[in-house]
This record gives structure tokens, sequence and C-alpha cells, in this order.
């Protein structure tokens, strides 16, 4: 009789998964991280293998896995536009092929499963802010298609095997998240002028800079995953994880801007297709099922953000864009 939590992440070699990983640990789970690299990078975890009760495993979720364990958390798949619609047609598949495998996992197993939803399911929303019971604004054919609706697809697919099945579901929408480990080429809006900022090139803004985000560190979303993961059977969700501070391009650049004494100027390009003009979580539900909300402010999450930039800009390990 195993004495240990069995937990699988898989994507754990990402950014959140690596966080998530190392918060496991300390909890005295026994974790199988499973990563293919194709945005995870073994630096993000390489601070964990040879710990007593990690294993790491090079694995792409689109292939069914054998393994045993008791909980499942689905992190695999690319999060931001320049590397999901790198290859478009895997990004679906890792989405609906993942979700497939690993919700076959935990039927065999009968384990507990959460999926690591995206608020890009609400596309470009018409209702402000994002509440759960919103059925979304994607176009399904567009270039950001790939990621929205193959992430819509897996929350089917939970939700038919929760129904079906009688599996035990979890589904978190993560909102914008942020922090060290972020990926240095996401593309994504807080590395870019980060950056950009510490190498003194223009900051570049898309459109006027007026639309807005929410932006959630990520030690506080991992904290959402476990309380949800550990909730009551009956809160399957899906639940909004993210920070409900509104922040426009503009604001976030001056913060970034005044926080790296960056002499570098604001630059603008026009919008990308179907870019949300509004984002911006309603967590009621999240406060009231798991007693969560986020705790860092942008401000406090940016300097440490930065801090990891600056090293790594040292180290030359950020590469030419």
């Amino acid at each position: 009789m195993h004495l240990e939590q069995r937990t699988l992440i898989t994507g754990g070699a990402g950014f959140i998964g690596s966080y998530l990983c190392e918060k496991l640990l300390a909890r005295g789970h026994d974790v199988l991280c499973i990563d293919n690299f194709f945005t995870g990078a073994k630096r993000n975890i390489a601070h964990l293998i040879g710990t007593k009760h990690f294993e790491l495993m090079r694995h792409d979720v689109t292939f069914p896995l054998y393994v045993e364990c008791d909980e499942i958390y689905n992190m695999a798949c690319p999060a931001s536009p320049i590397h999901y619609q790198r290859d478009p047609v895997q990004t679906t598949k890792t989405s609906v092929h993942g979700a497939i495998n690993m919700l076959g996992l935990a039927k065999r197993l009968r384990a507990k499963i959460l999926q690591a939803s995206t608020s890009e399911v609400y596309g470009d929303p018409t209702i402000h802010p994002q509440t759960e019971d919103y059925w979304g604004n994607v176009n399904p054919i567009g270039t950001r298609a790939c990621y929205d609706e193959g992430k819509r697809c897996a929350e089917t697919l939970f939700f038919d095997y929760y129904r079906q099945h009688g599996l035990r579901i979890k589904v978190a929408r993560i909102f914008n998240t942020y922090g060290p480990r972020m990926h240095p080429n996401d593309g994504r809006v807080v590395s870019n002028f980060i950056v950009q900022a510490l190498r003194g090139e223009p900051i570049t803004i898309y459109g006027e800079g007026n639309q807005t985000r929410a932006f959630c560190y990520v030690e506080d979303l991992v904290d959402g995953l476990i309380r949800l993961m550990d909730s009551g059977d009956d809160i399957v969700g899906p639940i909004n994880l993210g920070n409900p501070g509104e922040f426009t391009m503009r604001e976030l650049a001056n913060e970034v801007l005044e926080l790296t004494g960056s002499r570098s100027k604001l630059t603008f390009m026009p919008l990308p297709a179907d870019d949300p003009k509004q984002r911006q979580p309603n967590i009621t539900r999240a406060k009231a099922d798991l007693g969560w909300e986020p705790k860092v402010k942008l401000r406090d999450g940016l300097a440490k953000t930065i801090a990891y930039f600056d090293a790594l800009l040292k180290e030359g390990v950020v590469v030419d864009r």
C-alpha cells in the first residue's frame, strides 16, 4: 500500500506546471511530471530532479500513457499565441487527444482529474467581467481557434465523462498568469514588455493600448488549482481562477518602465486578429467554493518577474527575436 498521494502532472515542466510540482512535493506528494518539452523547459524543474519523490518522463499526451496515480492535473498545452499558432493542428490535438487520453487513464484508475482550461473559452467577450455561466464569443475558424476551441472541446469531454462515467472531475478556467519561469519569447504581454524594457528596446503595444487584462501571480494561481483539486466531489467547476484587478496595456507598460528604470519608448502596432478587448474574471464562485482569492499585488509580482528576466538576460538565455 502506498502512503504518498501519487500525482501526475502533464505539462509539468511548463511555467505553471513547474510551480505545481514544487508545491505538491512540499505537501508530501509523489509527483510524476510529464512533458514533451515543446514549450516546457528543463531549467524549470532542474532543481527537482533527483528529489526522492519526483520523477520526470518525456511524453506527448496525444499518445496514451499507462502509469499509476491517484490524481491528475492536465496542464499540457502551449498557451501563448506564438507557440500555439506555430503548429495549430498539434495544438488542437494536444487539447482534444490529450484530454481523451488523460480521461481514459483517470477512468481506468478511478483517479480524480483536473483540467487546466482557460479564459480564452470566453473568446472576445460580450459581457464584462466574465462569469462561468457565460458561453463565450469565439471565432471557430480564426487563427486562435486551435487553442480556444481545443480547450472548449476538452471541457466538453470532461463534463461528458463526468455525466456518462461518474468520473471525478475539476475544471479551472485560468486567466492571464505571470511570474518567474514564463517563457522569455512566448509573445505574451508581461514577458514582452519586461524583456523589451530591460534591453532598452521600444515597447510594443497593439492597438491604442486601451485593451485590458487581469494579471494573476503564478503562486496565487497554483494555490487556487490545489484548492480546487482538494475540494469536495460536488465542486466540479468550471471555476474562474484569476486576478480581478484590471489594467490597460498602457498602464502595464508604464508600470514596467517605472520598475525597470528603462528609457524605452512606446511603439504602437495593429491589433492581432480576434484579440480580446477586455478580459477580467468574476471570481465570486472561487471565493465561495474554495475560499480563494489572489493576494499578490501586480507591482510586487512584476518586481519578482523582472528580477527573473534580468538574470536570464545576463546568462544569455533569452534568444534574439
